[in-house]
């Protein structure tokens, strides 16, 4: 949600404004509550939390002069919340992790499907967060482009789902350290410099021109057809400027017409005189 269309919201509903922060903060509870069969207002039941959330949306909404959130912006405080955001996606994620090993210990599709709604479940639920306020935008599906913490949650989850299966032979500590100093250092990295780029994007690339690309049988035919294209819009285009041509002819014509009538009579008149001349000047010759 932009700057613009939150502080918009939050004039004219608050209550909608609040409940899509809400949405953000428990967005991962909510969606592994879900999943898992657990009632999905669950997370609602710790008062502290939600307590600690509403101060803080007010704060960053409906302070005076936004002292908070000038404050909240400043760089060095910036890095300081975005780190500890970072520590919290870690645990978040081995604690969905960690819930899906107890109920489905030999399932690590669920496990990896749990940690990743646990740690980026408000991104993964902003069309239903878009419908509170009032905005359907399909195209912002983070399934269909994903953003930068969607991407590392899902590493993330992949990551401590092999571990607690026995695949990746790292001890749980261990494990969480390297990627929270991974998470936290990169996420500074871009915050520093400005970068929205992924650190995954080559390595993206690479998968993605390997496994799902190459040719394609229907190649051939998709360039016939948009050959067809080309030639049946360039027949158009021949066709009415050759129409276009013909009615500025006519048109051409038609003004001209009239004045045919008008010069054969003038040309009539000059004849008569002509010879009326000529008749004036026989009888004066024979007087």
């Amino acid at each position: 949600m932009s700057i613009s269309g939150a502080l918009e919201v939050s004039r004219v509903s608050p209550l909608a404004c609040w409940f899509s922060s809400m949405l953000f903060c428990f967005g991962g509870a909510v969606l592994s509550g879900i999943m898992l069969a657990e009632p999905p207002v669950a997370p609602l039941t710790n008062s502290t939390s939600v307590l600690l959330a509403s101060v803080i949306w007010y704060l960053v909404f409906y302070c005076p002069m936004d002292l908070v959130y000038c404050c909240a912006a400043l760089l060095p405080l910036r890095l300081v919340l975005s780190g500890m955001k970072e520590v919290t996606r870690t645990w978040k994620v081995l604690g969905g992790v960690t819930q899906a090993h107890s109920k489905y210990k030999d399932s690590l599709l669920v496990m990896i499907a749990i940690g990743w709604a646990k740690g980026a479940g408000g991104g993964l639920i902003s069309n239903f967060e878009q419908l509170v306020r009032g905005v359907w935008r399909p195209e912002t599906n983070e399934l269909l482009k994903m953003s930068y913490p969607t991407k590392i949650t899902l590493i993330g989850a992949v990551l401590f789902a092999l571990q607690q299966t026995h695949y990746l032979p790292l001890q749980k500590h261990h494990l969480m350290l390297l990627y929270t100093m991974f998470t936290v250092i990169n996420k500074s990295r871009m915050m520093l410099t400005g970068s929205s780029a992924s650190p995954f994007a080559a390595f993206e690339s690479a998968i993605y021109k390997t496994l799902f690309t190459g040719y394609s049988p229907y190649a051939v035919l998709t360039g016939e057809v948009k050959k067809a294209c080309i030639d049946n819009g360039t027949t158009n285009r021949m066709t009415s400027t050759s129409t276009t041509k013909e009615s500025s002819e006519n048109r051409a014509v038609g003004k001209s017409a009239p004045a045919s009538p008008v010069r054969g009579q003038s040309e009539s008149l000059k004849a008569k005189e002509e010879s009326e001349n000529a008749e004036t000047t026989d009888c004066k010759k024979t007087n």
